[in-house]
This record gives C-alpha cells, sequence and structure tokens, in this order.
C-alpha cells in the first residue's frame, strides 16, 4: 500500500472513495463535512438519512465508519467516520487510531483502491495535528497487514502547515 500526501481539497479528489470526518448525526456539519456534503450534493444527506432511519437511529458512535454514495464528488463512496473530541484529561488515541482501521476495512469490503483521508479530529474536535498525525500513520501502517483491496491511501491535508507535519510524520 502507498501512502501519500497532497495539499489541497479533500472534495475534488478522484479516487474509489473519500473519508469524511462526520459528527454522529451524519447530517453534515462544518469543516470537511460540511465541505463534503455541499459539494456531493443532496444524494449523500439522503443516503445519510436512510443510515440514521436505520441501525445508526442514534448516530454513528466515535470510531466506527459506514459508506455512502458520494453523489457529485469525483470520487465513488463517501466513508463517514465520528472522530473523538481531543481531551487532555482522557486518553482517546485508540478511537482516533480506529477511525482510520474501520474506514479501511470499510474501504475494502467495498473493494476500493484508494482511499483519501483528511486529519480526522483535528479541526473542531481540538486534536493536535502532531499527535493526529503520528496517530494516523501508525494506524494505516498497521492496517496495511489486513487490507486487501486497497493500494493507496491519500492523506489531503488543507495547508502547508497540516501537510509539514504529516510529512515529518511519514518520514
Amino acid at each position: 500500500m502507498d501512502i501519500t500526501l497532497v495539499k489541497g481539497d479533500i472534495t475534488a479528489q478522484a479516487v474509489d472513495a473519500v473519508v469524511n470526518a462526520a459528527n454522529s448525526s451524519l447530517m453534515g456539519g462544518g469543516g470537511v463535512d460540511g465541505a463534503i456534503h455541499r459539494r456531493g450534493g443532496p444524494d449523500i444527506l439522503r443516503a445519510c438519512r436512510e443510515l440514521r432511519a436505520g441501525r445508526y437511529g442514534r448516530g454513528l458512535p466515535t470510531g466506527l465508519a459506514v459508506a455512502t454514495t458520494a453523489g457529485l464528488l469525483p470520487a465513488r463512496w463517501v466513508i463517514h467516520t465520528v472522530g473523538p473530541v481531543h481531551s487532555a484529561a482522557e486518553d482517546r488515541s485508540h478511537l482516533l487510531a480506529s477511525c482510520y482501521r474501520e474506514s479501511l476495512r470499510v474501504a475494502d469490503e467495498l473493494e476500493a483502491a484508494t482511499v483519501a483521508f483528511p486529519a480526522v479530529s483535528t479541526g473542531i474536535y481540538g486534536w493536535p495535528m502532531d499527535d493526529a498525525a503520528r496517530i494516523a500513520v501508525a494506524a494505516v501502517r498497521a492496517a496495511e497487514r489486513s487490507v486487501t483491496s486497497v493500494t493507496e491511501v491519500r492523506f489531503v491535508l488543507f495547508d502547508s502547515a497540516a501537510y509539514e507535519v504529516f510529512a515529518a510524520r511519514l518520514g
């Protein structure tokens, strides 16, 4: 599995699956979640409503992932994952790592070859970028042993500062 970095807009990535740093309601929000819902159009929201009407009526739990259509995005699917809110009082790094593992597990079930990730939980959820990059890279590398269809994981980072942090973590 190749791990690559891109500085840019995750909604513009022509990949099999784009990962959405969603909130548990799956109904859209700010940041990456809002951008994906806005650019992807109403089909994504409709698919999320169907998930809420079924198994995820109480919302998607933190650390899990689920797929929907990508609507108007240049991807085939959106994999929604709910990252943890950073806490100085409690180690929640296992939940952040789970976002990456579960997203790759879903991608593998979809037989997706290319997956684009944002820096999950680093926006409004307050996770420090360096720690988030460390966890993300380690989780993706660990998942290489169990994922068979994914050949490229692309971290799509919105600005130069985030890109530099992930680049340092990738070595």
